[in-house]
């Protein structure tokens, strides 16, 4: 099992910009998939931006196509989400999850382990 948790969220006005960082504990890290998902108030946890374990294949959902951009360092078990051009809907609690599964995959339920989540509020 591995442990997660996120950082780097905070406030920020439209168009501005954050890098989200989830720091991992286990052997398994590199061995893991990576996903980046978030939830807004009284909607459902939708999927941001996936990279696999060797970090050489990247999927991002649609509406952040061109504006975050996910990286991970295996050597660190980190995984980033840097984000910009930050637009009010972006506001979400973002979480970081692991994923067994060796292909691309972006439903919640193909992914194991959570973190706890880190605020992003982007202001008008």
């Amino acid at each position: 099992q591995v442990q997660l948790v996120e950082s780097g969220g905070g406030l920020v006005q439209a168009g501005g910009s954050l890098r989200l960082s989830c720091a991992a504990s286990g052997r398994t890290f590199s061995a893991s998939n990576m996903g980046w998902f978030r939830q807004a108030p009284g909607k459902e946890r939708e999927f941001v931006a996936t990279i696999i374990r060797r970090g050489g294949s990247t999927y991002y959902a649609d509406s952040v196509k061109g504006r975050f951009t996910i990286s991970r360092d295996n050597a660190k078990n980190t995984v980033y989400l840097q984000m910009n051009s930050l637009k009010p809907e972006d506001t979400a609690v973002y979480y970081c999850a692991t994923s067994p599964y060796p292909t691309i995959v972006i439903a919640p339920e193909n992914y194991r382990d959570w973190g706890q989540g880190t605020q992003v509020t982007v202001s008008s």
